[in-house]
């Protein structure tokens, strides 16, 4: 297998990028729009952060089947391929496509190697200790599982990645900040002590795809290595913070992972049309800055985001902190006059806002659930780990 990577010395970071992310389709009236990713792209080129010395831009090249298999299943990795000319193939919709989430459109097939293989290429670049971080902002189609499509994922690229660092031998630690519950990637390494999954959600009791609650804890090998943390609308900045403090960093340095993967999806945010959580950039770099810190050979993938101003904003925050920069906060007077119509702030970052109050019971619920983790599935996974050591 061969692909374009970094030249010369390693990288702090590597952009897996294709100019191809941004010209699929899924149709006028669906949410999903690749677009954003050249949105993405264009705005931290703006910004001044691509060409730095401390980073790369990598090429994305397409996943071969033989890739695609490591999670998914040859019957369905053949329809697919069938389903890339726009037209429903027979069987079809015995494999999740044509529904309204996840359309058939030209190319599709493309599209999903293409975004699975970038995540690939990430994963190899950080194995191999050509990048510290390697971003795919294609990436964290994390709905996907082994012979259907859902939530507008086709092939679920974090999987297929993580399996890839799994057969090399590493231990993986991913972590899930999407509004949606990680599901896909959950159900993939559920079994198995090998790969720890996090996931910080908007409870399936309000949102799709209804799963991911507190006690789904793993099974077998994998009991207390798979995450659940879900929360309730209008969750906000803060109490999101306090959650992820006090859930994601111990259980990874516990953990002790070779490899940090993280979907790095923003439809958590206030303006998004699809969740409730009321999230902004203040949180998200937070945690952004927080993931640098693990200072870890690190696999970052976009994900959800619906408003494509969060898209593009938030994630060239998150490119500058991979890069150990600070982006500076005015966006070009020039790219906004080009994108006036998406852009509502001049700004990379947002006003802080205070969202509605929790209600009591919300608020013992999530106590609840974090109490649940600490002194329930954290010893589970501590005991698995000394008995390992």
């Amino acid at each position: 297998m061969s692909r374009q990577r970094s030249r010369g010395t390693r990288s702090r970071a590597a952009f897996v990028y294709s100019d191809r992310f941004g010209s699929f389709y899924y149709g006028i009236d669906h949410p999903m729009k690749p677009v954003r990713l050249r949105l993405t792209y264009e705005l931290i080129r703006e910004m001044g952060l691509l060409g730095l010395n401390s980073s790369c831009v990598v090429e994305a090249a397409p996943a071969s089947d033989s890739e695609l298999l490591l999670f998914h299943t040859p019957d369905y990795v053949r329809v697919l391929r069938e389903a890339n000319t726009g037209i429903i193939p027979v069987g079809g919709s015995l494999h999740g496509l044509g529904f309204a989430d996840n359309p058939v459109f030209n190319g599709m097939y493309e599209w999903s190697a293409l975004s699975a293989g970038a995540s690939i290429q990430a994963a190899e670049l950080v194995a191999e200790g050509k990048a510290e971080a390697a971003f795919n902002i294609a990436g964290g189609l994390h709905h996907a599982m082994p012979n259907r499509a859902s939530g507008f994922c086709y092939i679920n690229d974090a999987a297929v990645a993580i399996k890839y660092l799994v057969n090399l031998g590493k231990r993986v630690a991913y972590v899930d900040v999407d509004a949606h519950h990680g599901d896909g990637v959950e159900y993939a390494f559920y079994d198995t002590d090998r790969v720890l999954t996090v996931s910080l959600h908007e409870s399936g009791q309000w949102l799709f795809p209804g799963t991911g609650f507190v006690t789904d804890i793993g099974v077998g090998s994998g009991r207390g290595f798979s995450i659940n943390m879900p929360l309730p609308p209008s969750t906000g900045d803060e109490l999101f913070l306090k959650v992820f403090e006090e859930v994601v960093p111990p259980f990874v340095e516990e953990f002790q992972p070779d490899v940090l993967v993280t979907q790095l999806g923003v439809d958590s945010f206030e303006t998004d049309p699809l969740t409730h959580l009321s999230l902004t950039t203040n949180s998200f770099e937070k945690m952004v800055e927080r993931f640098r810190s693990f200072r870890l050979p690190w696999v970052a993938l976009g994900g959800g985001g619906y408003d494509l101003s969060n898209v593009a904003r938030a994630w060239t925050l998150a490119w500058g902190i991979m890069n150990g920069l600070g982006a500076r906060d005015v966006i070009p007077h020039d790219f906004l006059k080009r994108n006036g119509d998406i852009f509502r702030s001049a700004y990379l970052r947002d006003t802080p806002i205070t969202p509605f109050s929790l209600r009591d019971e919300e608020m013992k619920t999530v106590e609840a659930d974090l109490y649940y983790l600490k002194h329930t599935v954290f010893p589970l996974m501590r005991e698995t780990r000394e008995k390992q050591v």
